[in-house]
């Protein structure tokens, strides 16, 4: 079973980083200008600025 990718407010950081809110269907909706927040592990999720998000590690471009 893998990582979770998508955590809810409340939830703990698995690992430190930044991460944005994104919405519900976040693989086809993108949520313009979101939210960014940093955390380090452990640290809990804030709430989102609304019911339907929730938070995803940013993630850093592939270079080949």
């Amino acid at each position: 079973m893998g990582e979770k990718t998508e955590f809810e407010p409340g939830d703990k950081a698995p690992n430190p980083g930044v991460y944005m809110e994104v919405g519900e269907a976040s693989f086809h909706t993108e949520i313009q200008d979101p939210k960014m927040i940093t955390l380090e592990r452990g640290e809990t999720f804030p709430k989102t600025t609304n019911k339907d998000r929730k938070w995803k590690k940013q993630t850093k471009a592939k270079v080949h």
